[in-house]
């Protein structure tokens, strides 16, 4: 599997957090990659920076967003913008590092959300 940086990931991730809310989200921390020759059944994946890994390397939390090329790069631009957003929303409040699942403390990851946050955005009107 090879990864290239996506600096136009990176601006669109800038602008949905920008546009919908998402306050609590470093943009800046977030580091986007394009990948090639995955098997992985995802459109993007987000990876996180425990707090061991932040305390062994002095480094403030970050996240990874991966874009699988061979799934997202074929998507319609409203539906590649809703897994970027379905991506953002697994980063907790605090911005600490960790992720959160699709489910937990009455919170969820669904299409409603997402949506609702992608008309906030109104990028691609």
């Amino acid at each position: 599997m090879d990864f290239v940086v996506a600096p136009d990931i990176q601006r669109r991730i800038t602008l949905i957090v920008k546009k919908a809310g998402l306050s609590h989200i470093k943009a800046e921390r977030i580091k986007c990659f394009r990948s090639f020759g995955s098997s992985s059944r995802a459109r993007a994946r987000i990876w996180s920076f425990p707090r061991i890994w932040q305390l062994a390397l002095s480094l403030e939390p970050n996240y990874v967003i991966e874009v699988i090329s061979e799934k997202f790069d074929s998507l319609k631009i409203s539906d590649q913008d809703k897994v970027l957003i379905h991506e953002l929303l697994h980063i907790p409040k605090n911005f600490s590092g960790a992720l959160l699942p699709h489910r937990g403390r009455g919170r969820r990851i669904s299409w409603e959300v997402i949506n609702e946050l992608y008309k906030k955005t109104n990028i691609n009107d």
